[in-house]
Parts: C-alpha cells; structure tokens; sequence
C-alpha cells in the first residue's frame, strides 16, 4: 500500500526486517518493567536474614561428619520472576584436619554463587576431583572418587532441590527395563526378599555413567540397575 508524504522529508531511518513494529510507549513500558527486575550480582547486598539447608556429609575418611549449609537468596519476591538461587555456604566439622582448604573452598564458591550467572558447572568440577589415596563407596553404593567429590554431590543436590538443576531421572521405558533386569536377576538367584530401591545384588559392578556400584550381567550383557545404562544399547 503507497502512502503519499505531504510535508518536507527532514530525517529518515532504515528500519531492520524484523524489526518489532512496537510504540514508544510500549518500549518505555517493557523496559521499566525489565528495569523492575533485580537480577544476582556480586554488589547485591545481603539481606539480614536468608533460607538454607544443612546436608550431613558423613565419610569413611573421619569419624567426624561434615555438615554442609547453603544458603539461598529469593529474588523478585511475590513476582512472576521470582527466583530462589544459593548465596553463600559453610561447612562445619569437629575434625579440624581440613580447615585451611574447607574455609578457602567456601569462600571461593560462595564467591562464584554471588557472582550470578550459571553457577550448575561448580558440581561438575568439583564432582571431578579425585583423591590419589583412592575414593570409597557411600551409602547406596555410589561411588566417591574424594571429599571434595562428595561435597560437591551436597551441591548438585540442593540445586535440584530448588529447581536450579533438572532432575533428569529415567524414563518410562528406562524405568520398565531396570524393573524386568532387577526381577530376572532375583529371580535367577533366587531371591525370597526382593531389594530395596536404594540396595543392588553384591555382585554388582560399578557403572561407569552413574558412578553407581549396581551393574549386573544379564544374558551376556552389562545392565545398571540404577540408571539403565546397557552395553547392549
């Protein structure tokens, strides 16, 4: 459709294609409520009081148990954009033998966490470190390469727990195939008592996916019970 222009051409502008076709007012409206929007950021000043949780971290490395708190800060309170993310952690111990390094890791995560951003890679690093005395198996027969390992399992947690980190748990088919492997494997073995959901055969071997001692040899082929991982696809 041809517009005919009346009056004297005094600027233009080349506008982009996919431009949104949007009023003044309306970019005015849309970036006072973007503004509205309080985001983490190292300057966010902390607020007299937060929420947290306190995950007991026991280990065969100590008689003593580590209890790791983490605390969460809660932004945009009441709104739409309400998010619940960790700002700080401590860990408490009577065993005194890794006091300098447990103070310096949790300066520096809680460093990472008011920083903002996606703060999820900080399981995956500290899950990856290993002790050179050799890890250990905790309850449930997941395996713990070192402490550091196990605390940074206490994080993942608490991150699924506040929805920062999606539980990706088995699907319906997954689900299906671990039941029918865990009932055959009972039933090979004649099992009276059929095993809880967290206790796996003796026998089992360690899943190389889930770190989870719960892999059995079905009809020639590698099967965890745990996570579903099969050698045979």
């Amino acid at each position: 459709m041809a517009t005919r222009i009346e009056k004297k051409i005094v600027g233009y502008k080349v506008g982009e294609k996919d431009e949104p076709n949007q009023q003044p007012a309306q970019k005015a409206a849309a970036e006072q409520r973007d503004d509205n929007i309080v985001r983490l950021h190292e300057k966010l000043e902390r607020p007299e009081m937060l929420i947290g949780s306190t995950y007991k971290v026991k280990t065969p490395l100590s008689e003593h148990a580590l209890y790791v708190t983490i605390n969460d800060i809660v932004l945009n309170h009441g709104t739409e954009h309400e998010l619940r993310r960790p700002f700080e952690i401590f860990i408490n111990s009577k065993n005194m033998d890794h006091f300098q390094w447990i103070v310096a890791l949790t300066r520096i995560v809680s460093a990472v966490f008011r920083k903002g951003g996606d703060v999820t890679f900080l399981v995956e690093e500290l899950r990856s470190v290993f002790d050179p005395r050799g890890g250990y198996f905790k309850k449930g027969g997941k395996y713990m390469p070192s402490l550091v390992a196990e605390i940074g399992d206490a994080i993942e947690c608490h991150m699924r727990m506040i929805g920062l980190l999606k539980d990706d748990g088995l699907d319906e088919h997954q689900k299906k195939l671990v039941a029918e492997k865990r009932a055959q494997y009972e039933a090979s073995k004649g099992s009276v008592e059929p095993a809880g959901a967290g206790d796996f055969p003796e026998g089992a071997q360690l899943c190389n996916k889930c770190q989870t001692k719960a892999a059995i040899v079905m009809d020639g082929c590698l099967t965890c019970l745990n996570c579903g991982e099969s050698k045979c696809g």
